[in-house]
């Protein structure tokens, strides 16, 4: 029996780019229609979506199907909220709000083995293939295909950046322009030149210490990304996508009046 390697890894290993579906929707069949797409992963939320852990394992099971990769951003601080991703076999955890280099070596010492960590060992889940591979086989596949990435969103960690990249044991970290601008009162502006400025520092940060820069959206600059060393790209997200498919269809129906009808409800409010 094998466990399953990863893809982006093997991708980023062999010189290529990694491509990533951001969902919020819950249903398998989301995930399957991402496999259906090509992407390389799909990335699942812990933090911000109201998801269960059964549910969470179909849409990993569905997502194995395509052979994509599965990232799940956990809710911030618990142990167990970092090891049960691993546990339902996502690939990858996406950790939200990293601040310090203690709090980056917390991480990996909570999710990776010996050497690297001290994780407590169970192997009796899909990740271990209910207990049917042996532990150091299951062990050296938790530091070897399993990925860690690192969320930098703040500017307290924009001014350690360095030394949060320099923390062994994790793969990648990904710049939050969203909540980085939130945080410098440029909310929803990510092409500003402070947050652009943010986002470069974070990639260089990240190359210098052997990490790959990623990010949570193109924003239309795709170009710019790749020259700054950008290898895992979101490319969109599920309830944007729809959102902005289900529109269209109602405005080239009824028209302008018709597509904006949503907009009138909430403008009440």
């Amino acid at each position: 029996m094998h466990l399953r390697p990863s893809r982006i890894l093997r991708e980023l290993r062999s010189g290529q780019n990694s491509t990533v579906l951001k969902l919020n929707l819950g249903d398998p069949r989301i995930v399957e229609l991402a496999g259906l797409a090509g992407a390389s992963a799909v990335w699942l939320c812990n933090e911000h979506v109201p998801n269960d852990w059964l549910n969470l394992e179909h849409q990993i099971r569905a997502a194995k199907l395509y052979d994509m990769d599965i990232i799940v951003r956990v809710s911030k601080g618990s142990y167990s909220d970092y090891i049960k991703p691993f546990e339902c076999d996502a690939t990858g955890i996406m950790v939200p709000h990293i601040t310090s280099a203690d709090e980056a070596r917390n991480v990996v010492d909570m999710v990776r083995c010996r050497p690297m960590g001290s994780k407590a060992l169970d192997a009796g889940n899909m990740d271990g293939l209910f207990c049917q591979v042996p532990l150091a086989d299951y062990a050296h596949h938790c530091n070897t295909e399993k990925f860690v990435i690192l969320q930098i969103e703040s500017p307290e960690a924009l001014e350690v950046v360095e030394e949060i990249a320099a923390v062994p044991g994790y793969d990648m970290l990904l710049f939050g322009a969203g909540d980085f601008s939130h945080r410098i009162g440029k909310l929803g502006q990510a092409t500003h030149p402070d947050v652009v400025d943010a986002r470069k520092k974070v990639a260089a940060a990240a190359l210098k210490y052997g990490k790959y820069p990623a990010v949570a959206s193109l924003f239309g600059q795709k170009d710019q990304l790749i020259e700054e060393g950008t290898r895992v790209f979101t490319l969109g997200a599920d309830v944007i996508e729809l959102g902005n498919a289900f529109k269209k269809l109602v405005g080239d129906f009824g028209g302008s009046a018709a597509a904006s009808a949503s907009d009138s409800v909430y403008a009440k409010k």
